[in-house]
């Protein structure tokens, strides 16, 4: 059986969460203090070129494989073990569920024989892997066992773009997967520990905004929709007739004209907070739930000054930004003021640099 790199397998050792998105390469290495605490080690961000990736595809690789190598050095780390992921619309997953007790080779044999079943392709031409969820709800002496499965150059893309790095690629997961990862420590720290809890997660990218509703680690609900922070690049260029590298450049920096902040960026956060409100729409239509907790922002447009009183007012529900390291003890290497300003962004990377930990 082909591993997915290994997409559910542990890692004590040393390693690197390495997130590549359209816009950005974000890294975060983690370690434990004396007492079992985490602590953020490195971070670093480093810009990409628009068309560099697209929808979860490289299509620069030299270059995007440059700027992994320059978030490395910006880092300073020397760990070179390394966690990355996989956009979810290149993974497919499913549960199933088997007897308890079988030997790992007979539930590698079912395992394939199930896989076969959902896979529409050859298992010659797939990277797969599986892990025990425990015992299943609905069927006595059974067992839960997640299936995850993708096409083999698409998992080969990402281990090729670290060995280019310089790294070595030690586990391919699911983006989806491992933004839960990281959020599930801020949903623990909610009241009663989070527990029955139903969150609303929005990531949002460049060019997509990805929704999870998570009650209990279960998913209820996920979607995509097409907007994102570029949008707020192309006002800025349309308004002031920068190219698009000067309009990026300087909305990262603060450093635009007097009338921004009532001309562009307070209607742009008003059409994000209704574009949020309407996926929670499609959420409540379709299916039993009518309401959510909390609603957690992450992704490097989140922290646009007013966007979650606006997600407040649009749907009614408390909405925070999600910071990944909330909660985490902060490593000398790490500039903390810079960090904070950019924690949405890396709850991703986050999630990879934690399975580190798992056990």
């Amino acid at each position: 059986m082909s591993l997915l790199g290994s997409l559910l397998s542990r890692q004590p050792a040393p390693l690197l969460g390495l997130d590549i998105s359209s816009s950005s390469v974000k890294l975060v290495e983690l370690g434990r203090d004396k007492g079992g605490e985490l602590v953020l080690e490195r971070c670093a961000i480093e810009p990409l070129e628009r068309g560099w990736v697209v929808d979860g595809n490289v299509e620069k690789f030299e270059e995007v494989a440059e700027a992994m190598r320059r978030v490395v050095k910006k880092s300073g780390t020397r760990t070179k073990n390394v966690a990355m992921a996989l956009p979810p619309s290149a993974v497919i997953t499913k549960k199933i569920i088997l007897p308890a007790g079988l030997s790992e080779q007979d539930l590698e044999a079912q395992v394939e024989a199930e896989a076969n079943q959902y896979i529409p392709f050859s298992l010659d031409e797939v990277s797969l892997d599986f892990c025990v969820l425990g015992p299943s709800t609905t069927s006595a002496g059974d067992v839960e066992v997640l299936i995850a499965a993708s096409r083999r150059e698409k998992v080969q893309d990402r281990q090729g773009l670290a060995e280019a790095a310089g790294l070595k690629p030690m586990i391919v997961d699911v983006e989806s997967y491992a933004s839960r990862l990281a959020a599930g420590r801020l949903i623990q720290a909610l009241p009663n520990g989070g527990v029955d809890t139903m969150v609303a997660l929005f990531e949002v990218g460049a060019f997509t905004t990805s929704m999870q509703v998570i009650r209990n680690e279960e998913v209820l609900y996920d979607r995509d929709q097409a907007f994102g922070g570029a949008q707020l690049t192309q006002l800025i260029v349309r308004q002031y007739g920068f190219s698009p590298e000067e309009a990026e450049n300087k909305k990262r920096n603060g450093d635009l004209p007097e009338d921004y902040g009532s001309a562009i960026l307070k209607p742009f956060v008003d059409s994000l907070a209704q574009e949020v409100a309407r996926a929670l729409q499609f959420f409540f239509t379709s299916t039993p739930h009518n309401r959510v907790d909390y609603v957690m922002l992450a992704g490097g447009s989140a922290a646009l000054p007013g966007l979650t009183d606006a997600v407040t007012s649009q749907t009614s529900f408390p909405c925070n930004l999600a910071n990944p390291f909330e909660g985490m003890q902060v490593g000398g290497a790490v500039r903390e003021k810079k960090m904070r300003r950019e924690a949405p962004s890396y709850l991703t990377s986050c999630g990879l640099a934690m399975r580190r930990f798992l056990q």
